[in-house]
């Protein structure tokens, strides 16, 4: 697995990639950000241009009126105010720009995170057992809430304001330039210092920025787990430690989210001070120019606040570019997520429906007639064949390993016909759990063949294997909705008679019917107001009403009262009648009408064989039966 931790991510490893991909995105919204570019281009114009215009208004209005008013002559304000009023307009319209530009960009963002986010989960579900099995929940989730909002961040407002600076700088410069040109190079000569702070602080800033990150990855992600095991916690009094955890990670956060902002915190101050020294500099070499008659008041009038309008963008691109180094990382973080590869499928074998014809022969047809057929296309000459679905799964010498240089499985071989029951008995980790997940191919194997009604799995498309097996597993999930769309998640086409006639096989009908609303009772947060039992029998409905040929019951019943369990054996028959049926139990009593046993210990098969002949054979089963050993 991979590191975790505020020092597990320096920097972001490849930036200018995730900024470019970031721009592909917001190319989406072409023209709106066309039409936000203008709208900034007019605010920060009619911004610089309005300082600009403080000399013609000093020079050519006010200082004539000074004069004349100190000569006693008549004085005409009408030009002067004349001049003041196309200023408040410039001013009004910059104001109106920059309000359309936020609008927009706005917008633009939200449209934009709502793409980033459907694609992200789309590509989330397409990725393979493996890459959940290999990550905590809360890690996962990280990239949805922590990652994407500081690229909200970034797109609502540190991007605008980054172009707006840029502009600003641009026009705050053309305007020096026009006013006196010896200022302008003293102001130019002091720049290189400011970039130079900002390249050095920002550079510090960033890689904390991604460390902070990944640490608030691993804090939620521990702060999941943590929330879903509370009642383990508990039990086995263990909330100091968790707590010494959780102060240890959310140290981690508290120490790279520090020093990022320390960082970031930093520049405003630095450069603003700098920008201050620059003013009162200019202001002295200006006056210098006044007494020298080599410049005007209106000069230094207008000139003075452009140096504040070109040196705060460079402070505010320094701030902005924290923000956008910290967009960088959690950018980058989404991407690794959508640049994970997704479950490989190279199968090209699909399931249909299909009848018979008169002849007895197969014929696949759109109607639902309740039977369904592996369609088989066979490239070497073009026909293409059809067989039964039956459940009928063999293994033949499997060897699998969930990391290459680790084993799990040993020269399996096994074979379940349709119709009989299949238990696997032995310790955790002796691999029962994993034969179910080779059956559904959550992985694949390293050597040997699995066949499925005498076709290699690996030929079958996985949508179309798993769609033909059933699994209950002893973690059951329940999804927010109500108890008839949980059981109806089996089989999404199921109507009300479907769900109800599964709800009896599983016999959870009875305290169905007895909920508040019946079938139509909400449930959030996982079940949380039905008990473990009554949790457990709507997973059994649930795989009840999608009527597979093979089901894998993994610890089924194990949330399940030895009552409970009496009580839907009889269904648990009827549902497993002409089926294939997997059963991974501790409670031996569940297996013992099974067709064949087999006892796995260390990935290795020891044992085979119905009750009767493992008893019979006074083994590691007679040993687990008796009492003499326990399952752990």
């Amino acid at each position: 697995m991979p590191p975790r931790g505020p020092k597990a991510m320096a920097k972001p490893k490849n930036a200018k990639n995730t900024l470019r991909r970031l721009i592909r995105y917001l190319g989406r919204s072409k023209r709106q950000l066309i039409l936000v570019f203008c709208c900034i281009l007019i605010s920060t114009a009619a911004t610089t241009a309005g300082t600009f215009l403080l000399k013609p208004a000093v020079d050519g209005y006010l200082t004539p009126l000074v004069e004349q008013a100190s000569q006693n002559l008549k004085v005409d304000l009408t030009p002067y105010l004349s001049f003041l009023l196309l200023l408040l307009a410039m001013y009004l319209a910059g104001a109106a720009a920059q309000f359309l530009s936020n609008r927009i960009m706005m917008m633009v963002s939200t449209g934009t995170l709502n793409h980033l986010r459907k694609e992200m989960f789309d590509h989330m579900e397409d990725l393979p057992i493996r890459y959940f099995d290999q990550r905590t929940h809360g890690e996962i989730m990280s990239r949805y809430t922590n990652d994407t909002d500081t690229l909200r961040e970034f797109l609502s407002q540190a991007f605008p304001q980054a172009v707006s600076s840029a502009l600003s700088i641009l026009l705050s410069l053309a305007f020096m330039l026009n006013l006196n040109i010896w200022m302008t190079l003293l102001v130019l000569a002091l720049t290189p210092l400011m970039f130079k702070i900002t390249a050095t602080i920002g550079k510090k800033s960033g890689a904390s920025f991604a460390a902070q990150q990944k640490a608030v990855g691993a804090l939620n992600g521990y702060i999941e787990e943590t929330i879903e095991g509370q009642r383990v916690v508990q039990v086995f009094c263990h909330e100091e430690k968790s707590i010494d955890v959780f102060t240890g990670k959310n140290e981690d956060v508290r120490v790279a989210g520090t020093r990022a902002n320390t960082f970031a915190s930093m520049l405003w101050p630095i450069m603003g001070n700098l920008g201050h020294a620059i003013y009162v500099l200019v202001a002295l070499v200006g006056s210098i120019f006044i007494v020298n008659h080599s410049a005007t008041l209106g000069t230094l009038i207008a000139f003075l606040p452009l140096t504040g309008q070109f040196s705060r963008p460079i402070s505010n691109l320094s701030q902005q570019f924290s923000i956008i180094l910290q967009a960088l990382a959690g950018a980058e973080r989404i991407f690794e997520l959508m640049d994970e590869p997704v479950e490989e499928d190279q199968g090209y074998v699909k399931l249909v429906r299909c009848r018979k014809d008169e002849d007895g022969n197969i014929v696949e047809t759109p109607e639902r007639t309740g039977m369904w057929a592996w369609k088989h296309p066979h490239k070497a000459d073009g026909t293409v064949t059809y067989t039964e679905l039956r459940g009928d799964v063999v293994f033949e010498h499997v060897n699998f390993g969930y990391v290459p240089e680790k084993t799990v499985l040993h020269d399996v071989s096994l074979y379940a016909k349709p119709g009989q029951k299949i238990a696997f008995v032995g310790s955790t980790g002796a691999g029962k759990t994993t034969i179910t997940n080779l059956i559904n191919r959550f992985y694949d194997i390293q050597d040997g063949k699995i066949r499925y009604d005498g076709i290699n799995i690996e030929k079958i498309k996985k949508d179309d294997l798993r769609r033909s097996l059933g699994m209950v597993l002893q973690d059951t999930h329940l999804f927010t909705g109500t108890v008839r769309e949980n059981i109806r998640y089996g089989k999404l086409d199921a109507t009300d008679e479907e769900i109800r006639r599964a709800a009896k096989i599983a016999n959870a009908d009875f305290f169905i019917r007895h909920l508040p609303q019946g079938y139509d009772t909400m449930l959030t947060g996982d079940g949380a107001n039905l008990s473990q039992g009554q949790r457990q029998l709507i997973a059994i409905a649930r795989a009840a009403v999608a009527d597979p040929p093979v089901l894998i019951l993994d610890e089924a019943t194990s949330s399940i009262d030895t009552r409970t369990e009496a009580l839907i054996e009889k269904g648990m028959d009827g549902l497993m009648k002409g089926r294939t049926v997997f059963v991974i139990a501790h409670r031996l009593s569940t297996v013992r009408n099974s067709q064949a046993i087999m006892v796995l210990e260390n990935g290795v098969i020891i044992e085979r064989g119905n009750h009767e002949q493992l008893l019979e054979q006074k083994g590691k089963y007679y040993q687990l039966y008796t009492g003499m050993f326990e399952l752990s």
